[in-house]
């Protein structure tokens, strides 16, 4: 009987895998939202969130998670952003250190400039779980779409961030 379950488990584990793998979300189209979340931590997130911000497919952005030593147009310069954009529609997120807390400062930022949708910029094989953490925030209120930011995870990083995401879904409901 315990084989049986344990095999079982396994089985489940082994197509959500799958699933998870396979199914890693690439760049969105040209739809429009209110705002634009980059959390740092990827390379190519900030740009994408920037260029986005250029192509006018959102008012604001946040990028959630920057070292309390960057200066915005540091930020800016290390990716060829325009001192102008800088100044009127990027704001920077300095209290995040992890996935969760990326969440919780966007949600903060989203409730307080009152938004109803969000587009989530993060690099293809961190959605699930940064969009998990985000809606379990921010609940039905907010309508958030998936822009991953192509990557070539190897076996062990998805491997990694796919039981992050699975330890997450089984214990967010707990409060853990």
């Amino acid at each position: 009987m315990i084989v049986r379950i344990a095999a079982g488990i396994l089985v489940a584990w082994m197509l959500g895998f799958a699933w998870f793998a396979i199914g890693l979300p690439g760049p969105l189209d040209d739809r429009v939202t209110d705002a634009i979340v980059v959390p740092t931590g990827g390379a190519g997130r900030v740009k994408r969130g920037l260029d986005l911000l250029e192509q006018r497919r959102a008012r604001r952005m946040l990028v959630s998670g920057v070292d309390r030593r960057v200066k915005p147009h540091e930020l800016a310069a290390s990716v060829g952003a325009p001192t102008a954009l800088v100044d009127c529609c990027i704001d920077l997120g300095r209290e995040a250190v992890d996935t969760r807390s990326n969440a919780e400062e966007t949600a903060a930022w989203v409730r307080a400039h009152r938004y109803r949708s969000v587009r989530l910029v993060t690099t293809d094989w961190h959605m699930a779980r940064a969009r998990f953490e985000l809606a379990r925030l921010l609940g039905d209120d907010v309508v958030i779409v998936a822009d991953g930011v192509p990557s070539e995870p190897g076996l062990k990083s998805l491997l990694t961030e796919y039981n992050k995401y699975v330890l997450r879904r089984v214990t967010a409901p707990f409060g853990l």
